[in-house]
């Protein structure tokens, strides 16, 4: 019975001594891979700080840190990157300060040598091996995530700022402002004439980039027109710069774009929004400068209205990542976690955009 038990104590003593062994191996194995990972954790796992951004989680899952230099896994690389027109702002608050902190994170803004730039355009190009990562103002398309997996990989959308979309008229329209469904109604070619709407007897000429090239466009037409077309009327102008000297010009006209590109202008007038029959909110700072007060004095954006919700058209901004487990990969995530950075925060207000946390 002795010997027995002794060679059953020697038996599990060995089994431990391998498990414990084996376990040790495991767990070097595992860091030694979580090291190398371009991405900082093990390629297989769903945890990753950027894997948590996509269509159906918010920003707040991700513990960033607070300066550009402590982000990791930044490549070293020559990286082509375009979208939105409505991320301008943000390209020049943010992009030149990358550079000094990560001068070999060199990004450069590429546009399609044909379309205009926009969301849309900028999506298309990735999707045909053109971008490495994508500045985008509207979320994807089914369409976009189909197309991406016939490709072999899948894309990832990791929201980073949230903006408004801001209506301008000519600074004489004198109306208190606009419900969303009377905007809808402009823009479908029910309401014709500014008298319809508290202004005066005066034709409504609307403005608009075209669907096919903005995805501020696709918004407004998913979220204000509830999907409905365009009414004939509608002129389709290539670029907000564009738009907004037309409106200028033109006492009838009504555009819309991003609030940082919207606001701000001497030349026009951005107007209040309420939902159905609540209280009109500005999208600007009140008191309204006037167009005299301007440029030494601008109109500034009502970010706590855009914050709270209490403006009733915001909208996230997105980075498109194209998951490939390549240099694309490991570009899209590390800007993304740039701009999420404490210091990519504070930018993105000093832009005009309301940060997301």
């Amino acid at each position: 019975m002795s010997q027995k038990n002794d060679t059953t104590i020697l038996v599990l003593a060995l089994l431990i001594t391998v498990g414990l062994a084996g376990g040790g191996v495991w767990w070097f194995t595992g860091l030694k891979n979580r090291a190398s990972d371009p991405r900082g954790t093990d390629s297989n796992s769903q945890t990753t700080p950027a894997q948590g951004y996509n269509q159906n989680s918010p920003s707040s899952n991700f513990s960033p840190v607070k300066t550009f230099a402590q982000i990791q896994n930044v490549p070293q690389a020559l990286v082509s990157y375009g979208g939105s027109t409505s991320w301008s702002p943000i390209r020049q608050e943010v992009d030149a300060l990358i550079q000094v902190v990560w001068p070999d994170f060199k990004l450069r803004y590429t546009q399609h040598p044909t379309k205009p730039p926009g969301s849309t355009t900028g999506i298309e190009m990735l999707l045909n091996d053109q971008l490495a990562f994508v500045q985008s103002s509207r979320s994807i398309k089914d369409t976009e995530y189909e197309q991406a997996q016939q490709k072999g990989f899948t894309l990832k959308q990791i929201p980073v700022a949230i903006d408004g979309i801001a209506i301008a008229v000519n600074p004489t329209l004198n109306i208190p402002g606009l419900t969303v469904t009377q905007l809808k109604q402009i823009y479908t070619g029910k309401i014709t004439n500014w008298n319809e709407v508290g202004g005066s007897n005066l034709a409504i000429v609307a403005y608009s980039r075209r669907p096919e090239d903005s995805g501020s466009v696709e918004f407004f037409i998913d979220n204000i027109l509830n999907g409905e077309k365009f009414a004939d009327n509608v002129s389709f102008i290539p670029t907000t710069t564009e738009a907004l000297r037309l409106v200028a010009n033109n006492l009838g006209a009504i555009y819309y774009g991003s609030a940082p590109q919207v606001v701000p202008q001497c030349q026009i007038k951005s107007i209040a929004i309420a939902n159905q029959e609540a209280e009109f909110i500005p999208p600007y700072q009140e008191p309204w400068v006037s167009r005299e007060e301007c440029p030494t004095k601008r109109n500034q954006l009502n970010q706590a209205a855009f914050r709270s919700g209490a403006y009733p058209i915001t909208r996230r901004l997105f980075i498109i990542v194209k998951q490939n487990g390549q240099i694309d990969q490991q570009a899209g995530e590390a800007y993304a976690q740039l701009l999420l950075s404490d210091q990519g925060q504070d930018l993105i207000e000093k832009a005009g955009f309301v940060r997301i946390r």
